[in-house]
């Protein structure tokens, strides 16, 4: 038992530097590819939990090859436009002036449901006072209101802060 207990809190350091190296995110904001690591390095250290007679090395290395896989693509991602649309795609334009372009929203299957609840966090009423809604490549909807729409900032009313 406490040879079980010693193994789960090194595993669980383990997985919390693992973790960290990667990055601070959250789980919303993660794209496909980190969340399939963060998965795969859950798994990856059940495996020794499970079978007592497994090295604790036998988890812990492919853990942390995993995450060196991660940190190289990321890096990668940072210096090459191409590699990053191809591994993350580009956001897609759902709305533009307040018109809907149906063949996106049919091929993200993006519902009116999840347009209308982006509206409403931005308060906004109307398709017609959007200038523009996004899909983000996390996932997250973007939604910008119509200039005329968007509340003055300071310079517009000739105010000195």
């Amino acid at each position: 038992m406490a040879i079980s207990v010693l193994r789960c809190f090194i595993l669980y350091i383990a997985v919390v530097v693992a973790v960290r190296i990667m990055g601070k995110r959250q789980i919303g904001e993660l794209q496909p590819s980190e969340l399939v690591i963060t998965i795969m390095i859950s798994e990856l250290a059940a495996l020794p939990l499970q079978d007592l007679n497994m090295p604790l090395i036998w988890g812990i290395m492919p853990m942390f090859l995993m995450v060196a896989l991660e940190l190289l693509m990321s890096f990668i991602t940072l210096k090459s436009i191409r590699f990053r649309a191809f591994c993350y795609g580009r956001p897609i334009l759902l709305i533009y002036q307040g018109v809907i372009n149906q063949g996106e929203l049919l091929k993200t299957r993006v519902s009116m449901e999840d347009i209308m609840e982006a509206m409403r966090g931005n308060n906004i009423l109307r398709i017609e006072d959007i200038q523009m809604a996004v899909l983000e490549t996390n996932g997250t909807l973007s939604v910008i209101p119509k200039p005329e729409l968007s509340p003055p900032a300071a310079k517009d009313l000739h105010v000195s802060i």
